[in-house]
């Protein structure tokens, strides 16, 4: 594990390079305590310009800011970090995806809400989830299987409720999830304009089993906090764009481990 004294890297990379470490093919097994400590203290640190976006309320909707951040991101020893301008929050009127990096073995990238929108209910399987709320607030609803889900032409089962609009609020601890633990079925939505980043590991891949699949839930009054998933349609005008990432350079092919 590193320390962070006199590490110029920039933020995003020391994330991307404890991924790297943590998720490599070689690291087979379950996390451990102090894998996800080490993880979650990293995305503690992280804040929205660290990976290139302005939350505060400059610049024009729909245009991108100059940056002024005094984040430590900024140590990077390259000319392009002083010039780097910022994609502005008030910019993100639909749920925006800003894809910062993609393997086999994880993905990292921000979810950018406008106040009110809502990420539907959809879960994550066979896959770890860190994600931290980098500015505004959200509520959160989210379920964990009681027993594997039926397969099938639609998926679905009994679920046992984990959190029910919980209300969470920048700053707060970056949080985890499991594939059986932690609130793997979860729906986000927005109360004002936020951000979500989000590490998975592994990716979503249907052709490897980690297809994306998106519930509607219905209690069950027999049973106080379980509820019945089933497989659900997206509604006809939900829609994720994407944005491009401008945040500090990631370099993917350095080994800063032993």
């Amino acid at each position: 594990m590193d320390d962070a004294d006199g590490d110029r890297r920039s933020k995003v990379q020391r994330l991307y390079d404890a991924c790297d470490a943590v998720f490599s093919p070689e690291k087979e097994g379950l996390l451990t305590l102090s894998q996800v400590r080490w993880l979650q203290g990293i995305l503690d640190g992280m804040e929205a310009d660290d990976v290139g976006i302005d939350a505060g309320t400059g610049g024009e909707e729909g245009e991108m800011g100059s940056s002024s951040s005094s984040s430590s991101s900024e140590d990077e020893a390259s000319p392009r970090a002083a010039a780097r301008r910022l994609l502005s929050a008030r910019g993100f009127t639909r749920i925006t995806y800003v894809h910062i990096h993609e393997c086999d073995d994880f993905s990292m990238g921000v979810f950018c809400f406008p106040a009110g929108a809502t990420l539907p209910l959809h879960d994550h399987p066979h896959m770890a989830v860190l994600s931290k709320l980098l500015y505004g607030s959200m509520r959160v609803s989210s379920y964990d299987w009681v027993t594997a889900p039926r397969s099938g032409a639609r998926k679905g089962g009994l679920a046992k409720v984990v959190a029910v609009d919980e209300l969470r609020e920048a700053p707060c601890r970056a949080s985890v999830l499991f594939p059986r633990s932690g609130g793997n079925i979860h729906t986000f939505t927005a109360v004002t304009p936020c951000a979500l980043l989000d590490v998975l590991a592994p990716p979503y891949a249907e052709d490897l089993g980690r297809p994306s699949t998106y519930f509607s839930d219905m209690p069950v009054p027999s049973l106080p906090g379980f509820a019945v998933l089933e497989q659900a349609e997206l509604p006809e005008d939900f829609r994720v764009v994407g944005a491009p990432y401008v945040g500090p350079e990631l370099v993917v092919d350095m080994d800063f481990y032993d």
